[in-house]
């Protein structure tokens, strides 16, 4: 079994609860976004009425939007919790002008990579907008971000197939997810030594 709440679901309330789960993840919820993809990956792999370029288009616009939210909530709320009077005032001021500085200098690839990060895919879109990153910035990073990991996880999910839904029945959700970034790292990893060896004097 991959995830009895997603099994029990017809092909298009699966869609609907992926687009949720990371939409809410991506928006600063501590919910298995990445997890959801995977397993609705897997699904697809196994005939159960799911696309997998659905899959990965509903996973990528819930990963864009959830950020977004994210960001104006940041920018709002969060950037208040950091400013106001009160205990640790002055180091909470501090960690604001720091974080400006980081995401003057690096904020479009933190945008980008944070995707792949379990915690900074909660926080990233929170810290982005309390920083008060350009949201044009932040929206180009953030889609192509979004529509990056959507790909390369869905994509790994569902090459993996039934030795990806053994894994999880074996070692759970966690085991999964580890297996299934490795496979991405190491297809990164084969990219950029070819690159190399094609790149490099004859």
């Amino acid at each position: 079994m991959i995830t009895n709440w997603l099994l029990g679901l017809p092909p298009g309330l699966v869609y609907v609860a992926l687009f949720a789960v990371v939409a809410a993840e991506s928006s600063g919820l501590p919910v298995p976004g990445e997890t959801s993809l995977i397993a609705a990956a897997i699904l697809a792999s196994q005939h159960q009425g799911l696309s997998i370029e659905i899959v990965i288009a509903v996973a990528a616009l819930g990963a864009i939007i959830g950020d977004n939210i994210g960001y104006v909530l940041g920018r709002r709320a969060g950037r208040h919790l950091l400013t106001r009077e009160g205990r640790w005032m002055e180091h909470r001021r501090r960690f604001l002008v720091q974080g400006e500085a980081f995401f003057e200098r690096h904020g479009s690839k933190a945008v980008f990579l944070a995707r792949w990060a379990p915690g900074l895919r909660v926080v990233g879109s929170w810290l982005a907008g309390a920083n008060h990153m350009r949201w044009r910035t932040f929206l180009l990073w953030n889609a192509l971000g979004g529509i990056a990991w959507a790909t390369t996880i869905g994509l790994a999910a569902y090459l993996l197939g039934h030795v990806a839904a053994t894994i999880f029945r074996d070692f759970g959700l966690i085991g999964l997810a580890v297996v299934v970034l490795a496979v991405v790292a190491a297809f990164g990893v084969h990219r950029w030594r070819a690159r190399r060896r094609r790149a490099a004097p004859g």
